[in-house]
């Protein structure tokens, strides 16, 4: 039996997901179809894809390695289609750009601007989200290139990463927030106040943590998790509540003076932001302008660290 598109398709959202249900709602089929399409697809290649784990399931070791095989395959499918689509039209298909909110507000305005100026006719999608939806993206051909911190090392299967600059987490608060004039400044005193913090599966959520524990504070009492910028921007500066967050997210409003950063030496949060790509991707003229451009908007933030 040949391998077909639908096989690819079903395994790379079961195991995006990993979850049969999960899949059979985002594909609009039945679980019974889907749980016959991989068992097709396990006996073209003669080795099980998937095994039981508890009441759910998990990717065997072959089915790690295939997954990083059939999102290229899918990934290089697409590229193929959008190079006839675009011989037909002769316009240009747009960039798919994933960026996290840190390098969406510090890096992408400048860098957006740049590119432009110098492409004719150049167009881009950005999509802002967690790192890790992002590099699944990326690696199923969804997304041509995703700017964001460094992954951990089982996640980098097929990608390569680009080092630009390295960035911490910040504690911050609104101008005027009472803990700004303590002198010295207790950080204990931060478990009085609500404090807002990325969810569990932001990247740096174990940054936070590692903190949180070395410094005798895993619980700070009144806690909000959420990756939305925006809210935690409103929120913040509205209240008493302190921001736990990535430096690029607010670097804009420090600046301004409409946040504050709180005495905390975050220095042991620091991590390497830059550019992932697919290791087989080819690189379009496009693409080449927009990731210098990167470059240039992240050297200009390196100058000023």
């Amino acid at each position: 039996m040949q391998i077909k598109l639908r096989h690819l398709s079903t395994f790379i959202e079961v195991a995006r997901n990993v979850s049969i249900g999960k899949a059979a709602n985002i594909l609009n089929v039945s679980q019974p179809a889907i749980t016959r399409t991989i068992r097709e697809l396990e006996e073209a290649l003669g080795i099980p894809l998937l095994e039981k784990d508890g009441r759910g399931i998990r990717l065997t070791s072959a089915g790690e390695e295939f997954k990083r095989h059939a999102g290229a395959s899918i990934a290089a499918l697409r590229q193929g289609i959008d190079s006839v689509r675009l011989g037909q039209s002769q316009t240009a298909a747009p960039l798919r750009i994933g960026a996290l909110p840190t390098v969406s507000a510090r890096i992408m305005p400048a860098a957006v601007r740049s590119f432009l100026a110098e492409s004719q006719g150049g167009r881009l999608k950005i999509v802002t989200g967690e790192n890790a939806v992002l590099l699944e993206q990326l690696a199923a051909g969804e997304l041509d290139l995703v700017v964001g911190r460094l992954a951990a090392p089982e996640r980098m299967l097929g990608l390569t990463f680009e080092h630009l600059y390295s960035e911490q987490v910040l504690f911050v608060v609104r101008s005027g927030h009472p803990l700004l004039s303590e002198r010295p400044f207790d950080l204990s005193r931060i478990a009085g106040f609500t404090v807002l913090m990325p969810t569990g599966t932001a990247i740096i959520r174990p940054f936070v943590d590692r903190f949180l524990i070395a410094h005798g504070l895993p619980d700070t009492g009144a806690r909000i998790e959420s990756v939305s910028d925006s809210f935690g921007r409103a929120f913040v500066r509205d209240s008493d509540a302190i921001w736990i967050i990535s430096e690029g997210v607010v670097a804009n409003d420090v600046a301004a003076r409409h946040l504050a950063i709180l005495p905390v030496d975050t220095s042991e949060t620091r991590g390497a932001v830059g550019l992932t790509m697919r290791a087989d991707a080819e690189r379009s003229p496009p693409l080449t302008i927009l990731m210098n451009a990167i470059r240039s908007a992240a050297a200009a933030v390196r100058s000023g660290q």
